[in-house]
């Protein structure tokens, strides 16, 4: 499951995040403290860490600080200050979002899937090019036999998470949570469905694929095959 690490001074904030991320499928800890909420950082390695600025004791920033000199784990700030110098400040300490307080449940989880989603292992170019397809990462652009090739919003999450592990094999779970969100994580004809779509439009031949394969049960792999030849 993802995980969340919430450090909060707050009881009823730090309860009701608690609650609403559960229900989502996300598997919370709660601590009250900087203190506290560095030392879960390092012995649990959450997915996600939740993190108000106004802490008793070792404040936000600090956290930010201690956990940055060892993780690169997405830091949320949650925090009631508005002011443009509090939030310039944690995203230069390392904070990789800034919320503030009060927010919608739904927002967070918008941008707690978009933290993750940056996270993903970097690529040596944001261009993949095999022998029947090219795919640019960056302007969201494919194209097949030298014609453009229109995928959705969703098929590309799946495309992008897929290329930036070739070779490996994608656990149906981690794809679910990472396009859909935690509460998707059981939901597979989603992707049966939208893998049908990408072989449609990428694959030579969909009904044999060559390059997005199924492991029945398992998950997905990209398996990029001989690279074309670079132009001269």
């Amino acid at each position: 499951m993802t995980t969340v690490l919430i450090v909060d001074d707050e009881p009823q904030i730090r309860r009701s995040l608690q609650l609403s991320l559960q229900a989502h499928g996300y598997e919370v800890e709660a601590v009250e403290t900087g203190e506290q909420g560095v030392a879960r950082a390092g012995a649990n390695h959450p997915d996600v860490v939740l993190l108000d600025l106004g802490l008793p004791g070792m404040d936000g920033i600090s956290v930010i600080h201690a956990i940055r000199g060892w993780s690169d784990v997405p830091i949320i700030v949650l925090s009631v200050r508005e002011d443009e110098r509090g939030k310039v400040e944690a995203l230069d300490a390392g904070a990789d979002d800034y919320i503030t307080k009060p927010f919608g449940v739904s927002e967070l989880l918008a941008r707690m899937r978009a933290s993750m989603r940056r996270r993903q292992p970097a690529l040596e170019s944001p261009v993949i090019r095999t022998r029947d397809f090219t795919l640019d990462l960056v302007a969201r652009r494919a194209s097949a036999a030298g014609a453009e090739v229109h995928l959705t919003p969703i098929e590309w999450e799946l495309v992008d998470v897929l290329v930036r592990h070739p070779g490996r094999l994608v656990t149906q779970r981690m794809l679910l949570t990472q396009v859909w969100g935690p509460q998707f994580a059981d939901e597979t004809t989603y992707l049966r469905v939208h893998l049908a779509h990408i072989r449609r439009k990428l694959e030579p031949v969909p009904s044999v694929p060559r390059y997005f394969l199924t492991e029945a049960g398992m998950g997905l792999r990209f398996e990029p095959g001989t690279p074309p030849d670079a132009p001269s």
